[in-house]
């Protein structure tokens, strides 16, 4: 059965933790690009690339639900997901990163 919880051992990080400390080990664009396409399904790749615009789109505001849905492929569900995981869950992850690079680009 599969969960939302990442696996943890007795000895050592979660399997999360480690998959994080990869992804802080990338030095640039190129390596991510490759990491993320060894690592990721086409599936998984469209699926994770269609979030992350969703959440630029809402970020930028202007757009309802359904422009994002047919501007993007995302169904309805998704973005809401997204603006959810925006404005309320406790993680702020999306938020982070999209005013880290907003910053970077000002």
């Amino acid at each position: 059965m599969m969960t939302d919880t990442p696996t943890s051992r007795p000895d050592g990080p979660t399997d999360l933790t480690s998959l994080s400390e990869a992804i802080l080990a990338l030095r640039d664009i190129g390596e991510a690009e490759r990491f993320l396409r060894d690592l990721l399904t086409p599936g998984e790749m469209k699926t994770l690339t269609e979030r992350w615009r969703v959440a630029g789109l809402l970020a930028e505001g202007g757009h309802s639900y359904r422009e994002i849905s047919d501007m993007t492929g995302a169904s309805t569900t998704t973005v809401t997901r997204v603006a959810r995981f925006l404005s309320q869950e406790p993680w702020q992850g999306y938020r982070t990163i999209l005013n880290r690079l907003k910053e970077s680009r000002s």
